[in-house]
């Protein structure tokens, strides 16, 4: 499987450019174009040195619920030795440019591009690069929602060319997943997969759905089915879609048509606000 992930650079369009572009908020979905992740776009986190990042998604109100997404950029000899600062908060980290050495339980792991890791809440890691080259990763956070009588899940250490993608039934190949979870481990309240389509693939309905997700584009483009809309998308786009959207697409080709994809899973829907007490009567 090919490891060619587009990563945005940022930079600054000349005053010569048009201010059109494909940007789309709605209360239903997002599309968050490549060419608005520029220098001026940039956010910055405490005890995080030499580094700046794009903040793709938040939990906000009529916005991503359940979620945060970043594209992290570390300079060379930068890093974290306290980057999650929320107890509470699990992680996954996917490397799409340079090499991260991620340092969990005192074990230190080199991430390539296709790297992924799954962090539970409060696994105290850290993350440099020890490497003469720019680091660029998507950081996906959320809350993690604890069942009584399940564990926390465990550390997950990967890359993505160590994983042999899920055909979809009846798409004879052309529609796959690559899944660093087993889908049957209760454990996990949150997937994060990689989606591949061949050229001219499609999600031949408008999948509606209770699970919130985001996708980032991570090369190719296809023409997607948002609510009511088409939008076209391509690498370094970014797509929110809030639970129930109806989502389909096409494939457009060239070549392959792969999206890093983010959704909630596994846990009853809360009937009340956090910390809410029911009362009979």
């Amino acid at each position: 499987m090919a490891t060619d992930y587009f990563a945005p650079t940022g930079g600054h369009p000349g005053q010569e450019q048009l201010l059109t572009d494909r940007a789309v908020f709605t209360d239903a979905y997002a599309v968050i174009p490549k060419g608005t992740m520029r220098d001026i776009t940039t956010s910055f986190l405490p005890f995080w040195d030499e580094t700046r990042l794009w903040v793709l998604s938040r939990p906000l109100s009529g916005f991503a619920e359940t979620f945060s997404q970043y594209i992290m950029e570390v300079a060379p000899g930068g890093g974290s030795d306290r980057p999650e600062l929320d107890p509470g908060a699990e992680g996954v980290l996917f490397v799409v440019e340079g090499t991260a050495t991620l340092t969990v339980d005192g074990t230190a792991h080199e991430m390539t591009p296709g790297g992924y890791a799954y962090l539970p809440p409060r696994s105290g890691w850290t993350l440099r690069n020890n490497s003469d080259a720019i680091l660029r990763f998507h950081w996906i956070r959320k809350a993690f929602e604890p069942v009584d009588g399940l564990p926390l899940p465990d550390v997950i250490v990967t890359n993505e060319t160590d994983i042999v993608p899920t055909e979809m039934p009846g798409t004879d190949g052309k529609w796959t997943t690559t899944r660093f979870v087993d889908p049957a481990d209760l454990r996990h309240d949150m997937h994060v997969t990689v989606v591949t389509f061949q050229p001219g693939a499609v999600i031949p309905f408008a999948e509606t759905h209770v699970m919130e997700h985001g996708l980032y584009v991570l090369a190719g483009k296809a023409v997607y089915r948002l609510n009511q809309d088409w939008v076209e998308v391509e690498a370094g786009d970014y797509m929110w879609l809030r639970a129930f959207c109806p989502q389909a697409c096409y494939a457009g080709g060239p070549g392959l048509f792969r999206y890093l994809l983010y959704k909630d899973v596994n846990r009853h829907m809360a009937l009340r606000p956090a910390g809410a007490l029911s009362h009979s009567g």
